[in-house]
């Protein structure tokens, strides 16, 4: 038996494994093939870059995001613990500074004894237990390799980005800080729109060139991440409705709520840069420019990156995974981070979580511990194992993954309350028993 466990991805879920296997004693080579090999989406060669959005969701212990960060809180993520120390103002949401955040993270890694980072890529599947965190960008011939072995197909989709603004091309005077409802002080920069821009607006961007289908073959999009024009086209009011509605907000100029309103979120802790709030695109470059510039306080923007797209695979876990993320077809090798058939930063991190913690267990000849299905994890677990194969898609994490309290609660508030109570209390005894093993 080898002396270490393999980690295949130094994204979050690889970063988040190797850190919780390490934590109780196991040695781990984690293998990042970033900067010798690099993807279309990233930029740096640092463990746990962010490519797509700076947010991770909402704060709020009372939303399903911010219940899944107070778990990871609990067991010590590093993950999370990069995610505090790189915070940047974002209303209720945790956003950060990416360099800062994906730095830190680097540097507690590589300074671990026990954890030893490999920039190589891998093709093939090695011997000995193993932890696959490669994501949604998984290298072409590691997807063979993993494809051979489960004799199956993966599914996929495609994950659009937000463009990103420099933040001296903005005009300020056409623009006002504000949260929504007032929460979370004024982390928000908003572009209002009255009636005649946004139709003018709507009418450009329903009309503009994007990446053609043929490209990128069937292009199948995760509903959480629908590019800002496909969203569009299912109708004029949709936007408003969506990621540019205005609700909660007033202009201070006019002390009214705005017909549309785009919002931007701070990128960084100088504030150099701010990122297009759900304006993800698989717009082509020139139009994105074109197009963007019609929004208010956006007429002469500069951007530090524009939207783009890349393709996202997962498997069908209820088809190949097993409760504690190994694969049904080699128990030897663990699945874990996005590749699982969940969507998001913090749920991919949360299967990080678990992979290195039911695997340092098994190498240390403990029993495997299931997570309780009615905590945040455990909520995602039988999600991504019990759901009906046929038609399996990505999932965030959400309530209604949890199972209700017990009896009949009306007040939406308390229920909600009651789960997350629920969920902390049993996700603490989880972590009681499973201890540091």
């Amino acid at each position: 038996m080898l002396d270490f466990i393999t980690v295949i991805g130094g994204g979050l879920a690889g970063s988040e494994a190797a850190w919780q296997a390490a934590k109780r004693g196991v040695r781990v080579r984690l293998y990042e093939m970033r900067p010798r090999t690099m993807t279309p989406a990233h930029k740096t060669a640092y463990l746990a870059e962010l490519v797509c959005s700076n947010s991770l969701r909402s704060a709020d212990p009372m939303t399903a995001p911010g219940l899944l960060k107070k778990e990871l809180e609990m067991a010590g993520s590093i993950i999370m613990e990069a995610a505090l120390e790189s915070a940047v103002p974002a209303g209720s949401a945790l956003a950060v500074d990416r360099e800062v955040f994906s730095r830190y993270i680097t540097e507690r890694l590589t300074s671990h004894p026990l954890i030893e980072v490999i920039h190589e890529e891998v093709t093939d599947i090695p011997e000995g237990f193993c932890i696959i965190a490669t994501g949604p960008l998984t290298s072409h011939a590691l997807s063979r390799s993993l494809g051979e072995l489960i004799g199956g197909e993966y599914l996929y989709f495609y994950d659009a980005i937000a463009p990103i603004v420099d933040a001296e091309t903005i005009d300020y005077s056409r623009v006002f800080s504000a949260s929504r409802y007032g929460k979370g002080g004024d982390d928000y920069l908003n572009c209002p729109m009255n009636k005649e821009e946004y139709e003018r607006f709507y009418s450009a961007l329903i009309e503009a060139d994007t990446v053609t289908a043929r490209d990128f073959e069937d292009i199948k999009v995760f509903e959480g991440c629908m590019p800002i024009e496909v969203m569009a086209r299912r109708g004029p009011d949709t936007l408003r409705f969506g990621p540019m509605k205005p609700v909660g907000l007033k202009d201070p100029r006019t002390g009214r709520e705005p017909y549309a309103v785009v919002q931007l979120r701070v990128e960084n802790r100088e504030r150099t840069a701010y990122n297009m709030v759900g304006f993800q695109t698989r717009l082509r470059w020139p139009e994105q420019k074109r197009v963007f510039r019609l929004i208010p306080g956006l007429e002469r923007a500069e951007f530090l990156r524009y939207g783009s797209i890349h393709r996202n695979t997962f498997l069908n876990g209820p088809l190949f995974l097993n409760k504690d993320l190994s694969l049904k077809a080699k128990d030897t090798l663990y699945i874990s981070g996005q590749i699982t058939g969940v969507e998001g930063y913090i749920e991919s991190t949360a299967m990080g979580l678990l992979a290195g913690i039911n695997l340092a267990r098994r190498v240390r000849g403990l029993s495997f511990v299931e997570v309780p299905p009615e905590t945040a994890h455990g909520s995602l677990i039988r999600y991504i194992t019990e759901s009906e194969p046929e038609g399996f898609q990505p999932s965030n994490i959400n309530f209604s993954l949890l199972p209700p309290p017990e009896g009949r609660v009306r007040d939406k508030k308390l229920r909600r309350r009651l789960v997350v109570e629920r969920a902390i209390s049993s996700w603490k005894r989880y972590l009681e028993v499973i201890g540091n093993d």
